[in-house]
């Protein structure tokens, strides 16, 4: 069965997003701290290549995106997660804790994909573009 392998990373991305919580708290605009995010004992987490290249490509379309349309600019994310997911060769403490960022990257980003009101879209941006923010303070490549 050729699709098994992608009904094995929905469960696991399900699994997954039932164990983060968003933080949407007003201590900080401008990044968004799932619960279970750490640093890697008061430094950045190493991650591959890839997963940088990626995440730099998602803050690109973000502050690029000019359109209220949320499945367009679902899309376009969509390929960046799907780059890194097909690109990760992490393992331990760093590949846990960047799942612990990716899985609401990869929620948000599916959410995005059906709404139609502006002020929703706004708002689910802004929420993916702190995540994103949150992502560079706590990873290095």
């Amino acid at each position: 069965m050729k699709s098994k392998p992608i009904h094995i990373l929905l469960f696991f991305i399900i699994i997954m997003m039932l164990g983060c919580k968003k933080n949407n708290s007003s201590t900080s605009k401008s990044l968004a701290i799932p619960e279970g995010l750490v640093f890697n004992d008061g430094d950045k987490w190493v991650v591959n290549e890839a997963t940088h290249i990626g995440m730099k490509r998602i803050d690109s379309i973000l502050k690029n995106n000019t359109s209220l349309n949320g499945k367009v600019l679902g899309d376009a994310i969509s390929k960046e997660t799907s780059f890194i997911i097909k690109s990760c060769d992490m393992t331990g403490k760093a590949h846990d804790q960047l799942h612990v960022i990716l899985v609401p990257i990869l929620e948000e980003t599916t959410d995005i994909k059906d709404v139609n009101d502006a002020t929703i879209f706004k708002d689910k941006a802004a929420y993916i573009k702190r995540l994103v923010n949150t992502y560079f303070e706590y990873f290095k490549a």
